[in-house]
């Protein structure tokens, strides 16, 4: 059993920056897929990008370049490196863990969910 606690959102102008962790407890979680997902008010949770446990990525298409994925294993923490942020990419973000060792982008391929950080970006 895992449980994730997700931080570093906070409110940023257009094109800075922000870094957004993700702490797991519970036990290991080294082979397991993590992904990060979003969602703005009024919007359906939507996939940001996900990492397997050989550490591939894979970025929807909106944060591709902009966004970067990593994991720290020794401290069973996952970040988001988030650049050149837009007004568009205010949400809560959410970490999660997948149920295999891939990632994908259904929100039904993960099985433990975080609380969300707000990440707000003004224009």
């Amino acid at each position: 059993q895992v449980q994730l606690v997700e931080s570093g959102g906070g409110l940023v102008q257009a094109g800075g920056s922000l870094r957004l962790s993700c702490a797991a407890s519970g036990r290991a979680f080294t082979s397991y897929a993590m992904g990060w997902f979003r969602q703005a008010p009024g919007k359906e949770r939507e996939f940001v990008v996900g990492i397997n446990w050989s550490g591939s990525t894979y970025y929807a298409e909106s944060v591709k370049g902009r966004f970067t994925i990593s994991r720290d294993n020794a401290k069973n923490t996952v970040y988001l490196q988030m650049n050149s942020l837009k007004p568009e990419d205010t949400a809560v973000y959410y970490c999660a863990k997948a149920r295999s060792y891939t990632s994908g982008r259904y929100e039904s391929q993960y099985d433990a969910w975080g609380q969300g950080t707000q990440v707000t970006v003004s224009s």
